[in-house]
C-alpha cells in the first residue's frame, strides 16, 4: 500500500503539471464563447463555420469533462488511501487513473495547427512487385485495424488493385479527433522481410511500401495555399468496381492534375461526381501543404535536420517475419517480437514513442 500511495502522489504532481500547461481557465472561457455562438440563430448561415463551432464545442466539453473526472477520481483515491481499502481494488483504480493521465500528457505533443484534423493516408507499393502490393494490403489492414481500436472511422477514397494481389496504391480517410496528430509520423518507407507466399521455392523476400500521411484540409484551412482554376486539369471517368450501378455507368470518378507541381490526385469511391471532386480537391490542398512543409523544412535542415519527408529513402520501420520475428522502429528503437499483434493494429507503443521523440 505504501508504494501505491507514493504512486498516487506522483500522479497528482503529473496531473498538476498538465493543468499548468493546458490552461484550464482559458479553455473554460472559450467554452462559454462557443456555447453562446452555438445558440446564435445565424450560426448556420455559414455551414462550414457552423460545423466547426459545433465540433470545437463538442471537443471542449469532452476535454473539460474528462479533466473534471480525473480531478474527482484523484480526490476520491486520496481519501480512500487513508482508509482500510482492499489493495486489489485500489491498485486497479490507480492503474486506470495512470492510463488516463498518460493519455492527457500525450495530448501535449498534439498541439500542431492541424493535429486535431482527420487524416488522409496513402499507401504505395514500392520495390518487390506482387510482394510489395501484398505488403501494401497488409499495411492497409494494419492501419484500419488501428483505427477501429481507437474508435476512428475510415473510408477508402481511391485504390488501384494489383494484378495478382494487394494494392498498387490505396488512399483512405481516417475520421476522428487527433487522427492526423496520432498518425502523422507514420509517413515513410515500411520494409517487410518474409518468406514469399508467391514463390514456390519459399525464398526470403524484401518488400517496400511508402506511407504518406496528410491532414484533411477544408476551405478555411491553409489560407496561404492558393489553387487557381487555370492551373488545374480536371477529368471525369467511370469509376468501375464496387459502388452500385451509378458508380459503374456514370462518370463519377475525378482526376485532377495540378500543372505547376505535376501533382495528380483522384477519387472514385463516392456515388456522386461532386463529392469525389470535393475529396480530390481536399487531397490536392493537403499535398500542396505537405510540399510547402517540406520546402520550409529543407531550409532549416542545416540547423536542425529533424524533418524527414515520406520518400523512398526515409525507411522508418522494419517488419521481419523470417527467419525470426521482429518489428523495429528505426527512429525510436522501439521493437517487439509480437509481429502478429502489430500487424493487427497494435501500434500504440510505436506511435507514442514517435510523438514524444525529441
Amino acid at each position: 500500500m505504501y508504494e501505491l500511495k507514493n504512486k498516487l502522489e506522483n500522479l497528482k504532481e503529473r496531473f498538476s503539471a498538465f493543468l499548468d500547461h493546458y490552461g484550464i481557465l482559458e479553455k473554460k472561457k472559450l467554452l462559454e464563447v462557443r456555447e453562446a455562438e452555438s445558440v446564435d440563430p445565424n450560426l448556420w448561415s455559414d455551414t462550414e463555420r457552423g460545423r466547426q463551432i459545433m465540433q470545437e464545442l463538442s471537443d471542449l466539453k469532452s476535454e473539460i469533462e474528462g479533466i473534471s473526472e480525473i480531478q474527482s477520481t484523484l480526490e476520491l483515491l486520496t481519501e480512500l488511501s487513508g482508509m482500510d481499502t482492499p489493495v486489489e481494488e485500489f491498485t486497479q483504480e490507480v492503474n486506470l487513473l495512470e492510463k488516463k493521465i498518460s493519455s492527457l500528457e500525450l495530448s501535449n505533443y498534439l498541439s500542431g495547427p492541424y493535429d486535431k484534423k482527420n487524416a488522409i493516408i496513402s499507401i504505395h507499393a514500392g520495390q518487390g512487385g506482387t510482394e510489395a502490393m501484398d505488403w501494401s494490403a497488409m499495411l492497409f489492414r494494419m492501419y484500419t485495424r488501428f483505427c477501429e481500436r481507437r474508435g476512428y472511422k475510415w473510408e477508402v477514397l481511391d485504390d488501384t488493385p494489383g494484378e495478382e494481389a494487394g494494392y498498387k496504391s490505396v488512399v483512405f480517410k481516417v475520421s476522428g479527433k487527433f487522427a492526423y496528430g496520432y498518425l502523422k509520423r507514420e509517413g515513410g518507407a515500411h520494409r517487410l522481410v518474409r518468406q514469399s507466399p508467391f514463390n514456390a521455392d519459399d525464398l526470403r523476400q524484401t518488400s517496400f511500401s511508402l506511407v504518406e500521411v496528410m491532414p484533411e484540409l477544408d476551405e478555411t484551412d491553409g489560407a496561404d495555399i492558393q489553387i487557381r482554376d487555370e492551373d488545374l486539369d480536371i477529368s471525369f471517368t467511370r469509376a468501375g468496381g464496387h459502388g452500385g450501378q451509378n458508380v459503374n455507368k456514370v462518370s463519377t470518378a475525378v482526376r485532377i492534375l495540378h500543372r505547376p507541381t505535376g501533382i495528380v490526385v483522384s477519387c472514385r469511391t463516392e456515388r456522386f461526381q461532386e463529392q469525389n471532386r470535393k475529396y480530390a480537391m481536399n487531397m490536392l490542398k493537403a499535398k500542396l501543404w505537405q510540399l510547402e512543409l517540406e520546402k520550409a523544412s529543407k531550409e532549416k535542415k542545416d540547423l536542425k535536420g529533424e524533418y524527414v519527408p515520406a520518400t523512398w529513402g526515409s525507411q522508418i520501420r522494419s517488419y521481419v517475419l523470417h527467419p525470426y520475428k521482429m518489428v523495429k522502429d528505426l527512429r525510436t528503437d522501439v521493437e517487439t517480437s509480437d509481429t502478429d499483434s502489430v500487424l493487427d493494429g497494435d501500434l500504440e507503443e510505436f506511435i507514442e514513442a514517435e510523438l514524444t521523440l525529441k
